[in-house]
């Protein structure tokens, strides 16, 4: 096997699924290649069983600044528009109620001062604040054995996208498919690129490739293959593994967060419904430090290594990442989490904080579940990036993307393909206003008939 192509995009995950998408659908080139190691799409971190299943759109993360916020809400926006707009059955995605829970004096006035002074109330204006009244008509669960002196506090949004990124991503691909001079190759493991003067080679235990342009979204293997190519030497990776634990009989009706500390760029323990059986509810994530790059395979051991560099500035840097007084006591309860036996138990107060009636037999360790994400480490400030990571070379691109990633996928994608653009010799075209009208034209605004009276709505607003 081998081929020549404009473009080669390595990774089949939701990143790089959408970018074939994006480029085969809106713009003229004229032939593009995906090449994936799995025999499948999507079947590490974008499978619907090793995230989160959220639609991040900022307006319930408290760890997000307004500003942001406003980057992540575009990105979010242009995916609901796509789900809106090409999965009418709800066979990729369910969109139900979701709101961030404060409990407390404290908590209770954290986001009342997010909503109404730090501009989350005029960003999000399908986001509004309620009491306990209307929580127990959202999710009667959370109000339910809950001590009645407690002051209780939600930011509720009908936008609660449950999305299963592996089925959105095998979607984009389906899609771009049916374009001429695309091609996927499935169960092709990149093992070499080299710039050559037309471009790139790539070597793969199933051929030679030869592009013009290439772009690398290969999750955590894409710093791996930037640092073989000479990029990236002030980078290295965190990885950080996520777990979560399953009830049935479904406690809740959509997603139900907590907040989260500012300084920490994971998810506080949430609660939300199985984006396909809303009887499961699954609580998480978990998040424990490991030093592989893919969720069970001992194998990609060596490739973290191979990103760590055994260098002294990385030893450094996650010396003072994890000496820091707040990640390290957090970093030491996750591990505990995964413990046999004691992590359910010490997980148990996490979940009564969401729903106060569960007890230790309501939930169990959901098996099989679980993915990496790969935290970006700066080794020369020696500290955590907050953000996704984005490396821009000689008509290469490589993108390393934690959360929210899989959510700001179209709009990485958009970005990537002006910077492809312009790394063509051939003048090819980017018809953006058709990428808006296919994905953000289509995502309900707040004064769209459709969405009045259903603001409180607990359920998918589809089957009602």
């Amino acid at each position: 096997m081998s081929g020549e192509y404009d473009l080669v995009i390595v990774g089949g995950g939701i990143s790089g699924a959408s970018l074939l998408y994006t480029v085969a659908k809106f713009t003229d080139v004229e032939s593009v290649a995906l090449v994936e190691k799995e025999d499948e799409i999507a079947a590490i971190n974008s499978h619907h069983t090793n995230n989160s299943q959220t639609l991040h759109f900022g307006d319930i993360e408290t760890n997000y600044t307004l500003e942001k916020a406003e980057e992540v809400k575009e990105g979010a926006e242009l995916l609901a528009g796509y789900l809106e707009n090409h999965d009418e059955d709800r066979e990729m995605h369910s969109k139900r109620s979701k709101m961030v829970l404060g409990v407390g004096d404290e908590e209770v006035e954290s986001l009342e001062k997010r909503y109404h002074e730090e501009g989350f109330g005029d960003l999000f204006p399908k986001l509004r604040p309620i009491g306990r009244e209307e929580i127990a008509e959202v999710e009667p669960k959370v109000v339910e054995g809950r001590d009645p002196e407690d002051d209780l506090l939600a930011l509720q949004t009908p936008d609660g996208y449950v999305v299963d990124y592996g089925a959105t991503a095998q979607s984009f691909v389906e899609a771009a498919a049916e374009e001429a001079g695309v091609d996927v190759f499935l169960d092709t493991e990149v093992e070499d690129i080299t710039e050559t003067t037309r471009g790139y080679t790539l070597t793969t235990d199933r051929g030679p490739f030869d592009c013009e342009v290439a772009v690398v979204a290969a999750g955590s293997h894409s710093l791996q293959i930037a640092k073989e190519m000479g990029y990236g030497e002030n980078l290295a990776l965190l990885p950080v593994a996520g777990s979560f634990f399953l009830a049935e009989d479904g406690p809740l009706n959509g997603k139900v967060y907590t907040l989260q500390m500012k300084k920490l760029p994971f998810a506080a323990v949430h609660g939300d419904a199985d984006v396909h059986d809303d009887s499961i509810t699954r609580f998480g994530p978990t998040a424990k430090v490991v030093p592989t790059l893919e969720r069970g395979r001992l194998g990609t051991v060596a490739d973290f290594l191979d990103v760590f560099g055994l260098s002294l500035p990385s030893f450094v840097s996650y010396a003072n990442i994890l000496a820091d007084r707040i990640l390290f006591p957090f970093v030491i309860r996750n591990l505990i989490y995964d413990l046999p036996e004691i992590g359910r138990r010490a997980f148990l107060p996490d979940v009564q904080k969401v729903v106060p009636t569960m007890e230790l037999d309501d939930i169990q360790r959901a098996e099989g579940y679980g993915g990496v994400r790969p935290q970006i480490v700066n080794t020369e400030t020696y500290s955590l990036d907050m953000g996704e990571a984005k490396i821009v070379g000689d008509d290469v691109i490589f993108n390393i993307t934690p959360s929210p990633g899989a959510s700001t996928c179209l709009k990485n994608a958009m970005r990537d393909t002006h910077t492809i653009m312009d790394f063509f010799d051939v003048d090819y075209e980017f018809d953006e206003e058709a990428f808006r009208a296919d994905t953000i034209g289509a995502f309900p605004r707040a004064d769209d008939p459709a969405e009045e009276g259903i603001a409180a709505t607990p359920g998918d607003a589809a089957d009602e």
